[in-house]
């Protein structure tokens, strides 16, 4: 028993340690998209409690939502948004990265405001379809 304890502790850690690896690396491709122009608005990630009611097997019990902020200077509109929620969530190699980190929900927020959109992220991982008939 105290095996298995010690075993979950040190997952735990380097979970987390990847946790901050990615988030690290989301900033740093982020604030060199923006600088090159590639990309119109910086963003920024950053950990978040997450949704109670988006847990899934992998999740992380503390601190389970992926939060991106965007720099603008003003109000998004929703459909803004969602236009770059559906950017994070069309990178399925991402979306499974984040999901087997342990995070269960995707929330995107302007600088300005106080709304912003949530996603569940395993309804965005896209599951071989296996046909019984082949």
């Amino acid at each position: 028993m105290l095996h298995n304890l010690w075993n979950n502790i040190i997952e735990w850690f380097e979970d987390r340690g990847e946790r901050t690896k990615l988030i690290r690396s989301f900033n740093e491709s982020a604030r060199i998209a923006f600088i090159s122009g590639a990309a119109p608005t910086l963003l920024k990630a950053s950990i978040s409690r997450g949704e109670s009611l988006y847990k899934h097997q992998f999740s992380n019990w503390l601190n389970s939502g992926f939060r991106i902020q965007a720099f603008t200077g003003k109000v998004l509109t929703k459909e803004e948004l969602i236009h770059i929620g559906k950017v994070i969530l069309d990178d399925a190699i991402l979306v499974r990265r984040l999901i087997v980190l342990g995070w269960d929900t995707l929330e995107i927020h302007g600088d300005k405001g106080q709304y912003g959109c949530r996603w569940q992220l395993k309804d965005y991982v896209a599951l071989p379809k296996f046909n019984e008939n082949e």
